[in-house]
């Protein structure tokens, strides 16, 4: 397993909790604090602040310092990273797609009787 398959999996793991995708959805609108991130939930602080540890070391968040403060900030080179790789996938299937209609159109273009050919 190269590096690279070890972080993808790393990081979809992570991905893989619903908690840890609603902080992710929460630090697209921008950088909050643990307290701002615990605010929806139903669970404690410490709790969340486990799952933002499993999303620091999948490397799709970070920390800051600000005075008292350590925000916490969605790394969107990362989730771009992990789009790159879906997308590889998503675009052999669409070639493949647009292959499968090609062929399509030109059996239907062989095979439609002409017009002077109905009458």
């Amino acid at each position: 397993m190269s590096d690279d398959d070890a972080a993808l999996d790393v990081a979809f793991l992570a991905l893989a909790d619903p908690v840890r995708r609603r902080i992710i959805a929460r630090l697209s609108r921008g950088p909050a604090t643990v307290n701002d991130l615990a605010e929806p939930f139903e669970i404690s602080k410490q709790a969340v602040s486990k799952h933002i540890q499993v999303l620091e070391q999948a490397n799709l968040v970070t920390r800051s310092r600000d005075a008292q403060r350590r925000p916490v900030h969605l790394n969107p080179a990362r989730l771009e990273a992990l789009t790159a790789w879906i997308d590889q996938y998503r675009l052999v299937r669409e070639g493949q797609f647009r292959s499968l209609d090609a062929v399509l159109e030109s059996s239907a273009g062989q095979t439609a009787p002409k017009a002077k050919d109905r009458k």
